[in-house]
């Protein structure tokens, strides 16, 4: 790295500690109390939420199982393939476990959040539902609530932005495809070529606004699901006979007491926290705003929905991510992110695993980019007027290309520091706010 971008990495490596702890307080210290809040309740009716997610309420907004791909096409995809893959990377498998416990915490949370986007949301002059942190915040805490969305707000402005789901996607891009010996490229300008053509496949889609996006999402998003769950599958059914032995090490790392005398332990907790909030975006916020446009009218049915995000994103999806990577010992290499579980792929799957994989990255990250672009434009058009919220997708259009040339250090730094503003914020709210969603429960499903 330059010393401009080593400087820089440093930087944000000395912002992200203090903000990183308050997060770990926040989601698994504020996910515990909503457990308590709730009992845990909301685990008993996941088959409710199942069916709840293909019925429909007649009213206006989008359907349930349109806000969920929503979700799962901004979080299942590159934060689960190539997130999981820098959290053993740099923390070993024990990694996996404090994501699953992050996971669980986060269901109850997105849960909560997600029917408080449902309760307390606003109305368009055209009957259209504004739902989201932002608005459950200025209707619920009505001393503390604007500051709170406007600072939530700011933050998402640079959290939302697709500077990982680009680096990533044109880094296995590169990787894979001989575009430098077919097309005599350098690495610089075959970078900001796939930049280029992500933005303008990115500007056909937001451009045409939230419908445009959760059509194309809902169409892509369960398909790709899919057809990695059957892949990655295959793999651990035909690698069976290491599935135990992978468990073995995940949790005697994850407890190891070397770990815990050199003073790592907390660390590593604190990397499977950053990381499963990534991976499934629990205590972030980012997930009532498509939540929260929901046609659901019964706050508690949206919630229910809702998750079902974590239960497969990161339970189902990185769980399998996690074991393949170990299995195949690819993460003792010097390979970090998309690359490590190219390889990882690779050497299981017949020595076309990386290519097949690649087609899918293509695909979730593609949707990613859609789908994160929402999240921009309902922060900027809280910030200034909702109509004026379709401008911010010409920043985020123009980010696409900066992410493609930047490098992986620089842009997980930056998107880990607005994760951790976004999420401290909406987590207070959240737990402030409980007690509304509380009381649903106990009319609902009795005391």
């Amino acid at each position: 790295m330059s010393d401009f971008t080593t400087h820089l990495a440093e930087g944000i490596a000395f912002i992200i500690g203090p903000l990183e702890w308050m997060m770990l307080i926040m989601v698994i210290g504020g996910g515990l109390y909503l457990m308590l809040q709730s009992r845990g309740r909301p685990f008993l009716y996941i088959p409710k939420a199942f069916r709840l997610l293909f019925q429909k309420d007649q009213a206006k907004g989008i359907s349930r199982f349109q806000a969920l791909s929503a979700v799962l096409a901004a979080t299942v995809g590159l934060g689960n393939i190539s997130g999981v893959a820098i959290a053993i990377h740099m923390g070993g498998p024990g990694i996996l476990v404090w994501m699953w416990i992050t996971a669980l915490v986060g269901m109850i949370i997105k849960f909560y959040s997600c029917s408080l986007a449902v309760a307390l949301r606003q109305y368009d002059a055209f009957g259209q539902p504004l739902g989201g942190p932002m608005y459950y915040m200025t209707l619920g805490l009505k001393k503390w609530g604007k500051p709170l969305a406007i600072w939530f707000s700011l933050a998402g402005l640079v959290g939302v932005l697709p500077a990982f789901t680009a680096n990533q996607l044109t880094q296995s891009i590169t990787t894979i495809l001989p575009l430098n010996t077919t097309y005599a490229l350098n690495d610089f300008q075959i970078r900001l070529a796939m930049g280029l053509i992500l933005a303008a496949l990115t500007a056909a889609v937001i451009f045409g606004g939230l419908q445009n996006i959760v059509r194309v999402a809902s169409n892509l998003v369960p398909l790709m699901v899919l057809f990695y769950l059957l892949m990655g599958g295959f793999i651990l059914v035909s690698q069976h006979d290491q599935i135990g032995s992978a468990f073995t090490l995940i949790f005697e790392e994850a407890f190891s007491l070397k770990t815990a005398a050199t003073g790592g332990f907390w660390g590593l907790i604190l990397l499977g926290v950053r990381r499963a909030v990534f991976s499934n975006e629990s205590g972030l916020g980012n997930a009532p705003m498509y939540h929260g446009q929901s046609q659901t009218k019964e706050p508690t049915d949206e919630g229910l929905v809702a998750l079902l995000g974590p239960l497969l994103d990161t339970l189902v999806v990185c769980t399998i991510t996690g074991l393949i990577v170990v299995i195949s010992k690819a993460y003792l290499l010097d390979l970090n992110g998309i690359l490590l579980t190219l390889e990882a792929f690779n050497r299981l799957f017949f020595g076309y695993g990386d290519v097949l994989l690649l087609f899918m990255i293509l695909v979730f990250g593609t949707s990613t980019l859609f789908t994160y672009a929402y999240y921009g434009t309902k922060c900027f058009g809280f910030l200034t007027k909702p109509q004026w919220g379709y401008y911010y997708n010409f920043l985020y259009v123009g980010s696409i290309v900066f992410a493609a040339i930047a490098t992986t250090e620089i842009v997980v730094g930056l998107i880990d520091v607005a994760f951790a503003l976004m999420c401290i914020p909406n987590m207070l709210a959240v737990v402030l706010l409980a007690p509304h969603i509380t009381r649903k429960i106990k009319t609902e499903w009795g005391s």
